[in-house]
């Protein structure tokens, strides 16, 4: 039976992959990464706000450990969004999904030397088997096609770490309040970050604009619900079987650019595709057959 837990990080990773592409086009539109990424984490807080009043129980608030490893997990999500959407800027959808999944790699070793997990060969497979097919996916080894600038790459890399930075935060705030309390403070510590580093005119004209619509969905698909799935699907997955389960984005991302875009995949990014589904499907199977091992 395939995890429960691993199907609902999935289907997280497939709203992510669709708010690669509404945020690519919001930054092709001149709209600063970091002010689109305000709007995305602030409209998430509406939601987790919500989760919360309707669920308060053991929230776990009075905790001072939860507010520190919720805040962590909060300057976690703040850099994966706004790192995330400047390597979108200054590259592809595509090219940024694939550097900000170098973060398994980041979580593997943190998780190895915390004992978290234990290393074994299939994980080590599954893994390396998944970054070849993004590499295959996305084209990124044709590095004379000159997408990949120095910005794109460095920005990508730090939003992948990041992302690492979020999943230890919220695995560590768990054990002392509810997943709803952790998501509230997070979105929080983002909303605030992200507030005072953004464009103060371009934070105000979003209410105005023609595209406010394309920032409702980019907060409610990349953060409002998928954010709430993926904690529930966090708190029954290991962190790094977590991180390369949701590997499914960049697919997410680049059928959007196929399907919206009218951009095109060649049979070798068609073979990366199904190398990345493939390899989750195991992953996933293998997850569910070993919980409590």
């Amino acid at each position: 039976m395939v995890n429960f837990g691993t199907t609902f990080v999935a289907l997280a990773a497939l709203c992510w992959g669709l708010s690669g592409g509404i945020g690519g086009i919001l930054t092709g539109q001149g709209w600063d990464p970091v002010v689109v990424s305000f709007y995305r984490g602030a409209i998430g807080l509406l939601f987790v706000l919500v989760w919360l009043v309707l669920r308060p129980q053991g929230s776990g608030l009075a905790s001072r450990r939860l507010w520190f490893w919720s805040a962590i997990a909060g300057l976690g999500v703040a850099g994966n969004f706004s790192f995330y959407f400047i390597s979108i800027a200054e590259g592809s959808v595509a090219v940024a999904a694939t550097l900000m999944y170098c973060a398994p790699v980041f979580v593997y070793l943190v998780s190895f030397t915390l004992k978290l997990e234990s290393p074994s060969l299939f994980k080590w497979v599954a893994i390396a088997m998944v970054m070849l097919g993004v590499v295959l996916l996305t084209g990124i080894y044709d590095i004379g096609a000159g997408e990949v600038t120095p910005l794109a790459a460095g920005a990508g890399l730090l939003s992948g770490l990041s992302y690492a930075v979020f999943i230890f935060g919220f695995k560590y705030a768990a054990p002392h309040g509810s997943p709803q309390a952790i998501l509230v403070i997070a979105f929080a510590v983002l909303a605030t970050i992200l507030f005072g580093l953004g464009d103060g005119e371009q934070t105000v004209a979003v209410l105005t604009t023609p595209s406010w619509p394309l920032f409702v969905v980019l907060g409610v698909v990349g953060a409002g619900l998928s954010f709430i799935v993926y904690i529930i699907g966090l708190t029954r997955t290991a962190p790094a079987v977590a991180s390369i389960v949701a590997m499914v984005e960049p697919v997410t991302a680049s059928l959007f650019g196929v399907v919206i875009l009218n951009e095109s995949l060649v049979d070798l990014q068609i073979f990366g595709m199904g190398l990345i589904l493939a390899t989750v499907t195991a992953l996933s199977v293998y997850s569910g057959g070993n919980r409590g091992t």
